[in-house]
């Protein structure tokens, strides 16, 4: 069984950072890709940053240059630096695992390749 916990968020304000953390549980981990999607009110659930196995990483265009995700594949958890943040990037942060092993920034942003997902923690940024 895989879980997923997300750790991190907070209240902050516009232009401040923050780094968020998901530990994986179960054997798989090094040989899958990770993700971060996020949700904000009212809308649906969206992508913002892949990594696959092989270290390759994706962004979406909202927070490339902003936003950096990694993996630690010994210690089974995926971080997200969130720098610069603005209000429009307050959500339910989202870390999930990849079921399949097609990439691309077309399979890598899309719900449906994802099949475990954490609880989520919410980012707030005040303006």
């Amino acid at each position: 069984q895989v879980q997923l916990v997300e750790s991190g968020g907070g209240l902050v304000q516009t232009g401040a950072s923050l780094r968020l953390s998901c530990a994986a549980s179960g054997r798989t981990f090094s040989n899958v890709g990770m993700a971060w999607f996020r949700q904000g009110p009212g809308t649906e659930r969206e992508f913002v940053a892949a990594i696959t196995r092989g270290f390759t990483t994706y962004y979406a265009d909202s927070v490339k240059g902003r936003f950096t995700i990694s993996r630690d594949n010994a210690e089974k958890t995926v971080d997200l630096q969130m720098n610069s943040l603005k209000p429009e990037d307050t959500a339910v942060y989202y870390c999930a695992r990849k079921r399949t092993l097609l990439y691309g920034y077309e399979h890598v942003s899309a719900t449906s390749e994802y099949d475990y997902w954490g609880q989520g923690t919410q980012v707030t940024v005040s303006s």
